[in-house]
């Protein structure tokens, strides 16, 4: 990761009401979990940990107590995402998201931003930059076992491997737009399954996980070539995962939501998709696409 820039280290108390920024530690996780939990927000501390190892952050402190957070992950050169930007309900209206999010731009200017944002939030993010580019579709459920989805001849599914690291960075890079080769290793590492799709030729055209999180588990990434073999993936994720609870996250263009809500998994929410800066790369038609985010926090 790219060194913190010192004047966001030392980011001041501009609104002169105690509340003071600084960098977030691994110490700090319990304590930024607890925020997340005063939301609502279904993530475990194994959840907070998994991203935080990619991530830099911020939190706000006052009186002592940590009031709020923001992390931001770099992908290459040119990229960078930013999630988990709470701020406790007792200290909203103070500006304090909005500190937070200048210390997270600072020295982004020349990167392409992405984020997910809630309604809260959309305001302050149209107002440094942001744009809407879409919107993602939260789904989640009890999973069902559906009828299996018709690949094209010669395509099939088979298991990934630690060996195919490398090989899903790719597919992920192409459909997401950012490099992001060593966190798609540890979600690799750490899914429960992992599946690749090959066609005829034995190439890999796309993939999908079954991960622990929150409440129970999560589909995604699922990276494929059209809505049939995404469907196709996720249909095998929700039969593994059949009978327990089970959340996607897809993106609202994908054609896929009448579907999902026919495997049990119910559309519960909708943050809007924003970028700043330069528009991120798109596949080709039949090109490596996204169909399924791997969190709403990392995109």
């Amino acid at each position: 990761m790219p060194p913190m820039p010192a004047t966001s280290q030392e980011a001041p108390n501009s609104d002169n009401d105690g509340v003071t920024l600084r960098p977030m530690t691994d110490a700090d996780l319990a304590h930024t979990h607890a925020l997340s939990a005063e939301l609502r927000w279904p993530h475990r501390p194994q959840d907070w940990e998994a991203v935080f190892r990619h991530a830099e952050g911020f939190v706000a402190e006052r009186d002592g107590r940590i009031v709020a957070s923001a992390l931001r992950w770099h992908w290459g050169e040119r990229h960078a995402t930013l999630g988990l930007i709470i701020v406790t309900p007792a200290c909203q209206g103070r500006r304090v998201g909005h500190r937070l999010m200048m210390a997270l731009l600072d020295g982004l200017d020349d990167h392409t931003v992405l984020l997910h944002a809630t309604v809260a939030g959309q305001g302050l993010y149209e107002r440094l930059g942001f744009q809407r580019i879409g919107e993602v579709r939260q789904h989640q459920g009890i999973a069902q076992q559906s009828p299996p989805v018709e690949l094209e001849k010669g395509w099939r599914l088979r298991p990934a491997g630690a060996n195919d690291a490398a090989v899903l960075a790719q597919l992920d890079a192409a459909a997401r737009g950012m490099p992001r080769d060593a966190f798609v290793a540890d979600l690799l590492r750490d899914a429960e399954t992992t599946v690749i799709l090959v066609d005829e030729e034995n190439e890999a055209r796309g993939f999908g996980m079954l991960r622990r999180f929150g409440r129970g588990h999560v589909i995604g990434p699922v990276v494929a070539p059209d809505a049939q073999a995404a469907k196709t993936l996720i249909a095998y994720l929700a039969a593994v995962n059949a009978g327990n609870f089970t959340r996607i996250d897809i993106d609202f263009d994908s054609r896929l939501a009448e579907w999902i809500e026919s495997i049990g998994l119910l559309r519960v929410d909708a943050p809007t998709t924003m970028v700043r800066g330069a528009p991120l790369a798109v596949a080709p038609p039949g090109g490596p696409t996204l169909f399924a985010i791997a969190s709403q926090a990392v995109g």
